[in-house]
């Protein structure tokens, strides 16, 4: 099976003040011909956003929007009514369809927010905008793989308008879990935090792996950490 590293250093990076940003893709002001996305994924940034600021209410259209909160909280606004604290291992996905506004904050008057804001593109255009959310239960915290994002809804995961599969690996130093990658599919796997092993590579935060080869892998951690993998069409 053939991997692909990106390693975190390897970023696009800018510092705005209130915005320190990675761009694991093409974005804004960062463009990289070799790495314009993934497959249906398109954006994967990791933003640490200063107290009391955030994004102003601004439009989006045709993009599935996901964003998964790391540290501190994130509250969201947008044109369908929905109005969202979410706290650290929680995610809003928006289906921009058509067309809609919102606004993401760190409503927070003295702590940064951390999260992760994905986009993946939908299976059609002008679709009709929704809004879902997903937060994890007991039964989550001793599970090392569990499902986030689904084009169905299975297993109590968000529903997305494309054939894509988000799982959230959180594993103990150690423990490990297998995935397999399916004939025509490829998967992309994003650290988040501490180091991950697979075969003879080691991942620390930030550092990403990705493959379109049929068969499966074994996900081991070296330490107590983090990461999503996407397994897409």
């Amino acid at each position: 099976m053939k991997l692909n590293l990106r390693r975190s250093d390897e970023r696009g990076h800018a510092n705005r003040g209130w915005l320190d940003r990675w761009h694991t893709f093409s974005f804004g002001d960062y463009h990289d011909p070799q790495h314009m996305g993934f497959r249906s994924l398109r954006v994967i940034n990791q933003d640490t956003i200063a107290p009391s600021s955030g994004f102003p209410t601004h439009p989006h259209r045709d993009m599935e929007i996901f964003s998964y909160v790391l540290d501190g909280e994130l509250e969201h606004q947008d044109s369908m009514g929905n109005g969202r604290r979410l706290k650290p291992g929680e995610i809003q996905l928006m289906s921009a369809g058509s067309g809609v506004t919102h606004s993401e904050y760190n409503p927070s008057v003295d702590k940064e927010g951390h999260f992760l804001q994905i986009w993946i593109q939908p299976h059609a255009k002008g679709l009709e905008p929704s809004y879902t959310e997903w937060h994890p239960n007991t039964s989550d915290i001793a599970e090392g793989k569990v499902l986030l994002i689904s084009p169905d809804g299975r297993d109590r995961s968000a529903t997305i308008h494309q054939d894509a599969f988000i799982w959230r690996i959180e594993l103990q130093k150690g423990e490990s879990v297998q995935h397999d990658v399916a004939n025509g599919r490829g998967v992309w796997l994003q650290v988040i935090r501490e180091t991950l092993k697979i075969g003879e590579l080691e991942l620390s935060a930030g550092d990403a792996l990705s493959t379109e080869d049929t068969g499966d892998f074994e996900i081991q951690a070296t330490a107590d950490a983090e990461a999503l993998l996407f397994d897409l069409k």
